[in-house]
């Protein structure tokens, strides 16, 4: 007998990707149970298995950084007196990636790259143990919002957030809908889509030096590298990448702040014009600004 879940929930979160540098994703979550009834001739209560699977991925997946472990450009490297864990992802031209941060701001993939397969594995182990008796096998299945426009992946943190948006390196992947004088502006989706290509949303007041790092593995140069962090409840958040893969705004990068943003550039793109701007923060959810 088999009980499937659509829709259990959907994961935003980011990677670390050789091609790419860091991605944000948001991926939706499906779900296959094996098994043989239970005393409630069921193989379990849908109620339990959206709230307690929902919980395990949230915990192990949801706002995190992915890191493949098993990748030639990592370096892990953990701190003895703290939870404190340090990531160095080498890109190419002699660029990097570099993170100091609480080790729950990461899920570790041992793999060479982060796939649907390889998270879906690391997610089918860690929640294996937490199944009932009469529950022989688990399928989780990852999918992408079908989207038919322009769409972004972006990475941001949220040092405000009570929750795990404070982490530093978390990420959606997003739609754009602009209406310019009341019409559909797919030349203005298509222009943030590339322009939000892969990019990382910083807040200015979180800029810091090379020299202010607490970093132990120093990069031989931080020459076209920006470099952020703040102090949140969950701790301190460290973060290094290149300047091209960075796009810096005076706020903070909630998705209010990032439509309002959208919104303003828009209006000295196209002067004189009316402008709507729906940005959106993953799957189904966003701020709308208007004129």
């Amino acid at each position: 007998m088999q009980l499937f879940v659509n829709d259990l929930t959907v994961m935003d979160f980011s990677y670390l990707c050789p091609q790419r540098g860091m991605v944000g994703e948001s991926w939706i979550v499906d779900v296959l149970l094996d098994g043989t009834l239970n005393e409630e001739s069921m193989v379990q209560d849908f109620g339990i298995v959206k709230k307690n699977l929902k919980r395990l991925i949230d915990s192990y997946v949801d706002h995190k950084l992915l890191v493949p472990a098993e990748c030639s450009a990592t370096t892990i490297r953990h701190d003895d007196d703290t939870d404190y864990v340090e990531v160095n992802f080498a890109l190419a031209d002699q660029k990097a990636i570099q993170m100091y941060c609480p080790a729950d701001a990461y899920a570790f993939i041992y793999a060479p790259i982060i796939t649907m397969e390889s998270v879906s594995e690391y997610l089918r182990e860690v929640i294996a143990t937490h199944l009932p008796d009469n529950v022989d096998n688990l399928t989780i299945l990852l999918r992408t919002e079908v989207i038919n426009t322009p769409f972004y992946h972006y990475t941001h943190g949220l040092k405000k957030h009570d929750g795990n948006c404070q982490r530093i390196a978390h990420g959606h992947r997003s739609k754009v809908d602009i209406y310019t004088d009341g019409e559909n502006d797919l030349e203005s989706q298509t222009y943030w889509a590339n322009r939000w290509c892969d990019i990382y949303i910083a807040s200015e007041e979180d800029r810091i030096t090379a020299e202010q790092l607490k970093l132990q593995q120093k990069l031989p140069s931080y020459q076209d590298h920006v470099c952020f962090a703040y102090e949140a409840t969950q701790g301190y958040f460290e973060i290094v990448l290149p300047e091209s893969q960075c796009e810096v705004i005076t706020t903070d990068s909630t998705v209010e702040c990032l439509a309002q943003y959208i919104y303003q550039q828009q209006k000295l793109r196209k002067p004189g014009s009316h402008c709507c701007v729906l940005a959106y923060e993953g799957v189904g959810k966003g701020a709308r600004v208007s004129d």
